[in-house]
């Protein structure tokens, strides 16, 4: 308790996770009130249209923007504390290194869940009322759907402070933890005769398919069978990162 406690602390202390979590909000919650705003004109024009209104295409801004702030929020809690050399001091007063990177994703997952939630429910309520449509999350797609988008959060959160721990470098950690679901696993899907099974076995297009945003590509599994290969992959990075600790100078 005495570790989560300081995590809360330097958390709190810092303007970086208040400025990541806001910008999360309005920018999630604001793309969803454009996409909402876009369906609504399309569709009493009779112009065109964008789709099946349902709960994952409210979350296209929470999954896409917000899950970026996330990781770039959780990565610099740690990779700061390296920058400025108080991951030392840090270290000195608990030389149980596993146990302060665990504190520290632990906590970071909560807030990350907590805030997902309220970006996806304030997504949600605000394309409903724009659009004038409604969805039900009564059903089991549409609850893996919005309930679903916390729980990547939490993941996201332990994945960026795991590559903060290996890389120890904020542009470095920030930059790989942004390019791998945006570049990396795309480009990889190109590659002729192996992309598709790179777009089967990707992580993060895995976890798109759990929220409901994955279409294109045939999966070996199902939904929530996408859901643990994502937290296998976030499992077997954060391992390493504790590993890694533990064996190199601070």
């Amino acid at each position: 308790m005495s570790v989560l406690n300081a995590e809360r602390i330097k958390l709190t202390s810092t303007k970086s996770p208040i400025w990541c979590s806001v910008i999360a909000v309005v920018v999630s919650v604001g793309l969803a009130a454009v996409m909402a705003w876009a369906y609504r004109e399309l569709e009493s024009s009779g112009e065109g249209s964008m789709g099946e209104f349902s709960v994952a295409f409210t979350q296209s801004g929470t999954t896409g923007f917000g899950s970026m702030l996330v990781m770039i929020m959780a990565a610099l809690a740690v990779t700061t504390e390296y920058r400025f050399g108080v991951i030392r001091t840090t270290f000195q007063a608990i030389p149980n290194r596993a146990q302060v990177i665990g504190g520290k994703a632990l906590l970071l997952a909560v807030v990350a869940g907590v805030l997902g939630l309220v970006v996806a429910l304030l997504s949600l309520f605000v394309a409903q009322a724009i659009s004038g449509e409604s969805v039900s999350i009564g059903d089991g797609d549409s609850a893996r759907e919005l309930f679903g988008v916390p729980i990547y959060y939490a993941l996201l959160a332990v994945l960026a402070v795991g590559v903060g721990t290996l890389i120890r470098q904020s542009a470095g950690a920030v930059s790989l933890l942004l390019l791998w679901p945006l570049v990396i696993e795309s480009l990889l899907t190109l590659i002729p005769k192996v992309g598709k099974y790179f777009a089967e076995f990707g992580p993060f297009t895995n976890v798109s398919y759990f929220l409901g945003q994955g279409g294109g590509v045939d999966f070996p599994w199902g939904p929530w069978g996408a859901l643990l290969y994502f937290t296998a992959f976030v499992a077997i990075v954060f391992g390493a990162s504790l590993f890694v600790v533990n064996k190199r100078d601070a």
